[in-house]
């Protein structure tokens, strides 16, 4: 195994931390966010689970035919099905690895797989031999890897390497491991599996008992030089080790661990933030780097310690996660180059066709605002990295709203469609969102189930942008929708219709994605 200082990211924000409810993302929301992690400066990118739906097999060949400069993988069980199909949306991938996995816990297999330890040894090298046939990067995660007999673990590991595979993953799949002991699993199978030095040692770790940095840091100093992770911690459950802590311990610590990885790190916030921004899963603001109190001070005496030295409260830089120092920034007159500028600086740089519309989106919002602030210049670069709009367009909308047990609070919309219709409706409802709610289910012909709404204030000031979430159900999916504007209600009424709009291309999408499958 390499004795490298370097530690190889494997980004599986995609693949197990779209997995995470209401996390699920379309094939275009993938891609952006794809685009984002290769120029965060992840090794390796899972794209998806190519099995597991058209829509998974469409997500993986996209981005592998679409992004270059890092590794994509596709995720399949030890089967001659998804394994081809896992190489079949990655034919067109400038470095394709196909990641197969087995459960090798005895919990695992007896009560889920239903077999023996030796069909699970032949199972692997079988699909591991099958995978190599198509991919020259194998990685091999042996599933409840935490709880599994270390010494059948040894063996599983090393007829892995005898077939072909370049990665081992060793997965804490429930999170059940602490670190001394996660640790010395690592150092014990660097002593008991025959190859190793062929292969790289990778962790995958959950959150179950909020160990998930914790133990990925213990299996990196005992040889481990692979972690997977995701943007947020994002995943099943409790989510998994969150990339961007593992990243700045590993950088703020680097005396200690003496190892190094390739993630620019000016980029964990807006990375952090277009996750948010695509999946409407917020994080705490006393989230580690990138929660918004990340690099707050109020006490009295954190602050008279920072005028100081700032060294006295803050271990990083926030400039080095992309924390910027200044909030205002820009205004009605400022130019084409500042804009541009400053966008670079947030950790956000467009081509010349992008940068013109978000200009004109940024002129457009100065006149309705007089500060315009980061926030504010985040929210526009984002919805540049969404997915395209319409079917529908909101081209006019009429609140009245009331007060008092008589009051009748009502709204009327007007929704033009793509295909040329002009739909106009008007409803009653218990309150000015909820009769925008139901008079744009009524003009666009969709019946939704309302999940979660909320609304923030993206800024400060009477005129600060206001950014509206939906989640809803439909079909048996969770569903999220976001808009911005200085007008709450206006906000409102595009997000529910960026819900609606991704319904419809979805189910226009689904039949034709189900045959060629």
């Amino acid at each position: 195994m390499s004795e490298s200082a370097h530690v190889s990211i494997f980004d599986t924000t995609l693949r197990d931390g779209e997995q995470s409810p209401g996390c699920s993302m379309t094939t275009a929301q993938k891609l952006a966010m794809a685009r984002t992690l290769v120029d965060l400066g992840v090794d390796t990118l899972e794209a998806g689970f190519a099995a597991a739906s058209p829509d998974d097999f469409e997500a993986v060949r996209s981005i592998a035919g679409s992004v270059s400069g890092c590794g994509v993988a596709a995720l399949a069980r030890c089967q001659r099905s998804d394994i081809e199909r896992a190489a079949a949306a990655l034919e067109s991938a400038e470095r394709p690895r196909i990641h197969v996995f087995i459960a090798s816990s005895d919990l695992h297999l007896e009560h889920k797989l239903r077999i023996g330890r030796e069909q699970a040894l032949a199972t692997a090298v079988d699909a591991i031999t099958l995978a190599r046939r198509y991919c020259d990067d194998v990685e091999f995660s042996a599933e409840d890897a935490s709880r599994s007999d270390p010494a059948f673990l040894a063996e599983l590991f090393s007829q892995a390497i005898e077939a072909g595979a370049t990665t081992l993953n060793v997965p804490d799949t429930v999170g059940y491991a602490v670190p001394a002991e996660y640790g010395a699993l690592f150092a014990y199978l660097r002593h008991h599996v025959r190859g190793i030095a062929r292969a790289v040692l990778s962790c995958h770790c959950h959150d179950d008992l909020g160990l998930a940095v914790a133990n990925s840091l213990a299996a990196v100093e005992n040889g481990a030089r692979q972690i997977e992770c995701t943007i947020n911690g994002i995943g099943e459950r409790a989510g998994n080790a969150a990339l961007e802590e593992v990243v700045m311990a590993l950088r703020t610590r680097a005396p200690h661990y003496r190892l190094t990885t390739g993630i620019r790190t000016r980029r964990l916030l807006p990375a952090s933030r277009q996750l948010v921004a695509l999946t409407g899963s917020p994080v705490a603001r006393n989230k580690a780097i990138v929660g918004a109190n990340a690099f707050a001070h109020e006490s009295g005496i954190h602050q008279h310690g920072m005028l100081r030295n700032r060294q006295t409260y803050e271990i990083m830089a926030p400039e080095d996660v992309g924390v910027a120092r200044s909030q205002l920034v820009l205004g009605k007159h400022s130019g084409r180059a500042a804009l541009s500028e400053r966008l670079r600086l947030l950790g956000f740089e467009f081509d010349e066709s992008a940068l013109n519309r978000v200009f004109a989106a940024f002129k457009a919002l100065a006149d309705r605002k007089k500060e315009v602030f980061d926030t504010d210049l985040e929210a526009i670069a984002l919805g540049q990295s969404g997915e395209q709009n319409g079917p529908w367009r909101l081209t006019a909308l009429q609140v009245q709203a009331g007060i008092g047990s008589d009051a009748l609070p009502s709204a009327s919309v007007r929704l033009h469609h793509a295909d040329g219709r002009a739909v106009q409706e008007a409803a009653v409802g218990d309150g000015p969102v909820h009769a925008i709610f139901l008079a744009i289910e009524r003009a666009s012909g969709c019946s939704i189930e309302l999940r979660q709404y909320q609304v923030r204030s993206l800024s400060t000031g009477e005129d600060a942008q206001a950014e509206a979430h939906v989640e809803i159900e439909c079909d048996g999916r969770q569903l999220h929708g976001r808009a911005v504007s200085t007008d709450t209600l206006e906000a409102s009424a595009l997000a529910l219709l960026d819900v609606i709009n991704r319904i419809e291309r979805r189910r226009r999408h689904s039949p034709a994605s189900e045959a060629a499958a």
